[in-house]
């Protein structure tokens, strides 16, 4: 074979080898998107709970997505037993966590880079308290418990129910009080299977399309520059500025962080146009 005809070899290849590699590049798109990170991480919770909690006592169900006042709320986990009702919220993720069962937003740090993201305590409370209003149960028989999955590691004090891994199981476990019979027990997972809606392409789309929704709302709203809490609307009452309006942190006197009058100006003209 002369150069001339290696070459043509070559530039027929390239193109067959190039289209052999794209399934490779798509696979690792999917794997470190947060949509399969989220799978993963409920697959693992799955994993454990059907292999350390006994079918007979704890009953799972998973994905619950159910109707609220404004629009729907989905649960990751569900398990119903007679020592209560745990709503398992799951997060995947890596590096450092840094947070407290009051703060808004925690930290996650991995080498220089850091980010806040929701408090999942915070946000697992709108589950546990649509699935109270649902289930007629009370703060006593409803337990709300998250669960970090991957290579991450706390790094400050968290609750009990904040766990890593198979904590989640031990702190279910620990609760050995009878909170509910064995007939309240079924009547609770009829009433979660009646009461979700149905596992399809539309009603996720529609969920999906709330949370954006919501998260869009909460973007447009000025956050604390300090601890990243709501601000709220407030006017100075002395000084040389007094009678002027700021955005103050809803924490105040806890949190003394403030944005000026541009800021508040921008907003009250984006909610105007709204």
């Amino acid at each position: 074979m002369d150069h001339t005809q290696l070459l043509h070899a070559l530039q027929n290849a390239i193109p067959t080898a190039i289209w052999y590699l794209i399934p490779f590049f798509l696979v690792a798109a999917v794997i470190k998107s947060s949509w399969f990170k989220g799978k993963a991480g409920e697959a693992v919770v799955n994993l454990s709970a059907k292999l350390f909690l006994e079918k007979t006592r704890y009953h799972l169900i998973k994905n619950v997505t159910l109707p609220t006042e404004d629009g729907t709320t989905q649960m990751d986990h569900i398990i119903v037993s007679r020592y209560g009702v745990f709503v398992v919220e799951t997060k995947n993720m890596k590096g450092w966590i840094f947070g407290n069962a009051k703060q808004r937003y925690w930290t996650q740090k991995i080498f220089k880079y850091s980010q806040k993201f929701q408090n999942p305590l915070h946000q697992n409370y709108k589950h546990v308290k649509t699935l109270q209003n649902l289930l007629d149960l009370s703060d006593e028989q409803v337990f709300s418990v998250v669960v970090f999955v991957g290579d991450s590691t706390f790094k400050t004090p968290m609750p009990d129910n904040v766990t890593h891994g198979g904590g989640y199981v031990r702190f279910i476990k620990a609760q050995t009080e009878q909170r509910l019979s064995d007939a309240e027990v079924q009547k609770v997972i009829e009433a979660i299977e009646s009461g979700r809606l149905a596992a399809t392409f539309s009603n996720h789309r529609k969920h999906v399309a709330h949370v954006k929704e919501i998260a869009a709302k909460k973007s447009s709203k000025p956050r604390c520059p300090q601890c990243q809490g709501e601000m709220v609307k407030r006017t100075v009452r002395r000084g040389e500025n007094i009678g002027k309006a700021f955005f103050g942190c809803k924490a105040f006197p806890k949190c003394r962080g403030m944005v000026g009058a541009s800021l508040l100006l921008r907003y009250c003209n984006n909610e105007a146009v709204k």
